[in-house]
């Protein structure tokens, strides 16, 4: 997505931004299943949820700047705000049980 952007100097720190989020998301889901306690879980998955809004707030930075079309960034966006419902729903369901 970030190389259909136009080049231009005032793209470049958006798109290493919303790369380096969305691929921390990845990254540290990863990290989040290796977790060595539920508290060390829930830590890390408290940071994928960060990186997942993040890479909304810039998908819609790009939206809104005109960056790219509609038909470009609105499924990215609605798979990213799918996941970041589910790590939301999975920090909630951890949190609340036991063990």
């Amino acid at each position: 997505m970030t190389e259909n952007l136009p080049k231009r100097t005032s793209t470049y720190p958006i798109c290493n931004q919303i790369i380096r989020s969305a691929t921390s998301v990845g990254a540290n889901y990863r990290s989040a299943l290796r977790a060595r306690s539920k508290a060390e879980f829930i830590a890390k998955l408290g940071i994928v949820e960060e990186e997942a809004d993040e890479t909304l707030y810039w998908l819609e930075i790009i939206k809104e700047s005109g960056l790219a079309s509609n038909e470009l960034i609105d499924p990215i966006w609605e798979e990213c705000n799918q996941l970041l419902s589910i790590f939301i729903a999975t920090i909630k369901t951890a949190k609340s049980t036991k063990a």
